[in-house]
């Protein structure tokens, strides 16, 4: 049994449809430390989504399997949460109760006692800083205040794994690198392990301690892994001149914009 805290083992995935079929991913085989942060980047349809949900059991992969701390992943369960781009929440509950469903469901019958839970939500709030807008709809906030509560609501399921599916990618400029700043000291004070999708090259480099390359679909593979050597915590302005930071964008886009150019056969 591996010692890595989650191991991708050998992921193919075939969606069937009448005598149609098609192969999304082959062979996916990754080993991910607990307390890692980990970027997978490629091109649109290269099937990152797919192996996201695969790891938080939504779907059942065609071959291989997922182990998590030391168990197979076989359904959804409170020991993965999952942060779409879409934050998810219901908008008839105030930003305190969306959060509160998801403590309530995990610490309920009698994990946890209400005050107990109410603490917690409002500690998970605070982690993100809404608490000031905590009695107020999804409606009456802003992009990225909703996405802010879509991740305290991830964060305050205490998950192994905290799954990101672009989070950040349809927030505005300003919004997205608050956001990030405060994801990775959210990260780095609570250790968290973390999956997360992106096409922003710079987002990758910035938050990842590996970013993961996937080949181009049809049958989607991992085509390199790159381990992303820069002190923590970061400061995006000073890494704006890094020449480390310079030569790890570099090597991403070198894959992304040249490698992936080339036919499958010669970019194995």
């Amino acid at each position: 049994m591996s010692s890595a805290y989650l191991t991708i083992e050998q992921i193919g995935m075939t969606f069937v449809r009448g005598a149609e079929r098609s192969e999304v991913l082959t062979g996916i085989s990754l080993k991910i430390e607990r307390g890692s942060f980990v970027a997978l980047i490629g091109h649109s349809g290269c099937g990152k989504s797919t192996l996201l949900n695969i790891v938080a059991g939504l779907m059942r992969p065609t071959a291989g399997a997922i182990i998590l701390d030391g168990k197979e992943v076989s359904a959804p369960g409170p020991d993965r949460a999952v942060v779409f781009q879409n934050h998810s929440l219901l908008p008839w509950l105030t930003v305190y109760e969306n959060v509160r469903l998801g403590v309530d469901k995990v610490f309920g019958r009698g994990r946890k006692s209400r005050a107990e839970r109410h603490a917690w939500t409002l500690h998970n709030l605070d982690l993100v800083q809404m608490i000031a807008a905590k009695d107020k709809r999804p409606a009456e906030i802003s992009g990225g205040m909703r996405q802010r509560v879509g991740i305290a609501r991830a964060l305050a399921m205490e998950p192994k794994l905290l799954l990101m599916d672009e989070p950040f990618g349809a927030l505005d400029a300003l919004t997205r690198a608050h956001l990030q700043d405060q994801v990775m000291e959210i990260q780095q004070r609570l250790r968290n392990t973390v999956v997360m999708i992106t096409h922003d090259v710079d987002e990758a480099v910035l938050l990842a301690d590996r970013i993961v390359m996937m080949t181009n679909g049809p049958a989607a593979a991992i085509g390199q892994v790159l381990d992303i050597e820069l002190p923590r915590p970061r400061d995006r302005l000073a890494l704006a001149e890094d020449k480390t930071y310079a030569h790890y964008r570099g090597e991403v886009l070198r894959f992304l914009y040249e490698r992936q150019r080339r036919p499958i056969e010669t970019a194995a």
